[in-house]
This record gives structure tokens, sequence and C-alpha cells, in this order.
């Protein structure tokens, strides 16, 4: 007997098919935005990532040296590789560039509530727009998807913030201050005492008084108090750019979803201005649902013409724990349209039938396996089977089959020469 690896996780059919409902929904919001879907590989050079974030990440990635003794890993998330895949083809991309992607990733790191080592995002981005719009769609579509699924607006919250405001702030107090390793710490502060929080903050550079003070500015009502304390232009740009982006936000019908949370800082470091994550109302998911934001400066870094962006990446673990906390979670069970039930020596006439039945895009199951008339029903019924059509020897002497509802019980019989003729989806009470 063979155990499955830690962290990752097998589907079976009834839970894969509520899965498919999920993605099925985040992916059709999308291209009702205008998002294209493209595929991207699951390995990429190991440097595409200790680049941008260090040689330390690599102790977060399946990551090894491959039989052509190239340094590779298995693709922790999608940003670094759809920036690759805007710098490979340049001028040619006719911008605003709306892609989208649904597919697994890997990373190691600690299994907890909502996070594996193998995992499932839906990525949604939009390349070489600055304009505040492209931020608000973002938090559109991923509102829009949300209510899709059957979620409410008391449901979630999106927690907007800037990182142009957290790191100008920073620069403001008379110190020298890592901006990166306070951002880091602020990302943290929700996870950890405001002692240990203290001290990351003291520990990138600040005072401990200074650390209160940056604390306490972060929590304001009042984001004319942050440009006056700061007193340059980067903060007063900053608070000017996340003030357009919920004025926008208004405007697309989503400003109710959001709530200012300068605590809220994401911990990639290619994150420039705009961030946001989601919340859930109630706290029962107790870490973001997922996230997202402006990396503006990620495809010139890359070596690229400077290319501003913006996207947001559900999570399909921590969002299906959301949903079923909203008890919206899609049924996880089977679903059939027709079973065709073949009694003696009909499989010529049983196999036409499911043809045509499948011709109008239906999901149709026969018997494989030779079984009973018994066995057969008992199948049809395990697989949610909603009409089955038996097909036996004597019906077709009398130029028949019958028709049987599965959840009344009711039957009647019908034209084998008809059925299922020109009906879309024929039915027991298309004959009865």
């Amino acid at each position: 007997m063979y155990d499955r690896l830690k962290g990752f996780r097998d589907f079976y059919p009834e839970e894969m098919a509520a899965r498919r409902a999920v993605a099925d929904v985040l992916e059709e919001t999308a291209r009702q935005y205008g998002f294209r879907e493209i595929g991207t590989p699951a390995l990429e050079a190991v440097d595409l990532y200790t680049d941008k974030s260090g040689e330390e990440i690599v102790e977060e990635l399946y990551a090894f040296e491959d039989k052509g003794g190239r340094h590779v890993a298995m693709t922790p998330e999608l940003t670094p590789t759809v920036a690759r895949m805007v710098v490979a083809k340049g001028q040619e991309l006719q911008k605003p560039i709306k892609w989208m992607s649904t597919r697994p990733f890997w990373r190691y790191e600690q299994v907890q509530q909502g996070r594996f080592r193998e995992f499932y995002q839906t990525n949604v981005d939009v390349f070489g727009s600055a304009e505040p719009e492209a931020d608000a769609e973002i938090l559109a579509y991923a509102a829009d998807a949300l209510t899709a699924l059957g979620l409410e607006g008391s449901d979630f919250e999106f927690r907007v913030s800037h990182r142009d405001i957290l790191g100008g702030l920073l620069r403001a107090f008379d110190t020298d201050v890592s901006v990166r390793d306070a951002i880091r710490a602020v990302d943290k502060s929700e996870k950890i005492d405001p002692a240990q929080y203290y001290d990351l903050l003291h520990e990138a550079g600040l005072a401990y008084d200074q650390a209160e003070q940056f604390d306490n500015l972060l929590t304001t009502d009042d984001l004319s108090e942050l440009t006056d304390f700061a007193g340059t232009d980067e903060v007063a740009t900053a608070v000017t750019n996340l003030q357009n982006v919920l004025d926008a936000a208004d405007d697309f019908g989503v400003r109710d979803y959001c709530t200012v949370s300068l605590e809220t800082a994401r911990g990639l470091d290619y994150y420039t201005g705009t961030v946001f994550e989601c919340f859930d109302t109630q706290g029962e998911v107790s870490r973001a649902v997922f996230g997202g934001g402006r990396y503006d400066d990620l495809i010139e870094s890359y070596g690229g013409q400077p290319t501003p962006a913006v996207g947001v990446a559900p999570g399909h673990a921590t969002l299906s724990l959301l949903l079923q906390r909203a008890g919206v979670w899609p049924e996880e069970a089977l679903s059939t349209d027709y079973y065709v039930l073949s009694v003696g020596d009909t499989r010529a006439t049983a196999a036409r039938v499911a043809r045509d039945l499948r011709d109008r895009g239906h999901v149709v199951e026969t018997d494989l396996a030779g079984r009973s008339f018994g066995a057969q029903m008992s199948y049809a019924d395990g697989v949610n089977a909603e009409t089955v059509v038996i097909v036996g020897e004597r019906d077709l002497e009398n130029g028949e089959v019958t028709i049987k509802a599965m959840e009344s019980g009711d039957q009647t019989t019908a034209p084998v020469d008809d059925f299922p003729g020109d009906r879309e989806r024929p039915t027991y009470g298309d004959f009865a």
C-alpha cells in the first residue's frame, strides 16, 4: 500500500465535480471581462525566483537539477512566468494584455488550513495599464466571481492598501530603515502578537517609539493624516492613487466590498501600488482567502519595457473553505443525464441511442461489463442518472424502448425509431 505524499491531495469524482463547478465560474467570469486563457509550464529556471526574492526562496521551492544540469523549480506562483512571457513577446502584444489561467502550483511549506504543497489558483492579470480603472476591474472581477458562486456581500470583504503609502511612511522616519523587511513585518502583523511585531519593525531599523507611531498611523481613518505626517510627494501621490482606485471601484459597483486596511501589505516583494486581500467576514477562514495587487516594476526588471501590471489569484483551497462556511459549496455528487440500459442482443440499437443523445450534448452512460438488468439499474441510480432508456429484446420486437424517470420511478414506452427524434432532451414526460 502506498501513502499519499504530505501536502498533496486526491480528488475523487464527487469532490472533483464541485471543484470543477467552482473553477468554471471563476473562468467564465474572467471571460466576461475579456480575459484570454493562456497555458504555462510546470518547470521554470530557479533564477526566475532567486533573482527577485533572494537565494532563501529556494527553501520554499521544489527545486532540483534536471538531467541536462539545469537548476529548475516546479512553479510556485504564476506572476514571474507571465512576466517572462510578456517580455518574450515584447511589442507584439496588444495592450492592455488581459490573461487568465487555472493550474496547479507547488511550494514546500508547512501544511495548514487552506494551505497545501500542491495547490490550485485561477490567475487573472492586466498588463499595460497604470490607470485606476485597471485596479478597479480586478476588484470587480473578484467580486463578481464570488457573488456568481453564491456568496453574499456580507460573506467577504476586500481589505485594500497601498505599498507606496507604507514605503513612503517608513522612509519619512529619520532613521535608516529596511523598507522591505518592515513591510514583511506588516504582512505578518495579524499573525503574531504586538511585541513580536514591534521587534520585527525594530530589527528593520525603527526605534520602538517609531514602531508604535508607525503602527498607529496604519490604523487611522483619515488618509490626510498620512500625508501630513510624511510631508512628501510620494505619500501624497500614493494616497491620491488609492482614493482614485476606490472611486473607480465605486463606479464599477464594488466599493461596498472594499475596506481601507493599511495593515494589509502582501508579502511578495514585487508589489508596488494598490494591494488587497479577500477575507471571510465571519473569521472562520483564519487567513486571507486570496489576494492581489499591482506589480508595475516586474516586467522591466525581467528585461522588458516599462509595463504596469495588476492582478489577482483566487486560491481554490481557501476559497472552498469560504464557500463551505457560507453554505454555497456546490453539491459533491455525480451527474448523469441518461443511462442507456441494454438487455439481450441489443447493443447496436443501444449504441445508436447513446450516440444520438451525446450528439445533443448530454452525459450518457452505457453498460461496459455485461451486467444484469438489476445491476445496471443499481449502477444508473449510483451515478444519479436522471433518465434510464431501456433497450430490451422484447421492447425492440414491439418497435419500442422504455423511458424511466429515476426520481419518480415512472416509466413509459417510446417508438424506437422516434427516439430521441427531433427532441433536444427527451424525458418520460414527452411520451407519457
